[in-house]
């Protein structure tokens, strides 16, 4: 005689392979995620790091996306992310109006740190104005009344 357990007749063993997969989990990590993305999504600002000057204005509606020219505070000029010499800008400049299908060139956001003398931003301003572009706007942070 045999000892062992004895399985009746088309009785299953207690181990048989579940069939469905539970999704809970899987579903509770993308909730996490997608809250973690939610969060820090507007901490990422443009890539040129610079102190901007507070203002009490409030902010452009765009529609088409404006060209980035930076000043960092050590004076370095970036145009999108792009280092350039005092002596290409105005060519970069003139690249971009000629490209530009909007009377007056596209819109140009020129941010500067609040750092840089008033003399160096200008300088700025006045290569973009003589480039022909027309529409710029500065950019500053909102800050408390001073």
């Amino acid at each position: 005689m045999a000892m062992g357990p004895i399985l009746g007749a088309g009785r299953r063993s207690r181990r048989a392979p579940m069939a469905e997969i539970n999704v809970t989990p899987m579903v509770d990590v993308m909730l996490v995620l997608l809250i973690i993305f939610m969060v820090t999504a507007p901490l990422l600002v443009a890539g040129v790091p610079v102190d901007l000057p507070d203002s009490k204005a409030g902010a452009l509606d765009q529609e088409q996306q404006p060209v980035q020219i930076s000043l960092d505070p050590s004076g370095a000029i970036f145009v999108d992310d792009t280092q350039l010499s005092p002596e290409q800008l105005g060519g970069r400049l003139a690249q971009i109006a000629q490209t530009s299908t909007e009377e007056g060139g596209p819109r140009i956001f020129l941010r500067a740190d609040r750092s840089l003398d008033y003399g160096r931003v200008m300088g700025v301003m006045g290569e973009i104005n003589a480039a022909g572009l027309r529409k710029v706007a500065l950019v500053s942070t909102q800050g408390a009344d001073n």
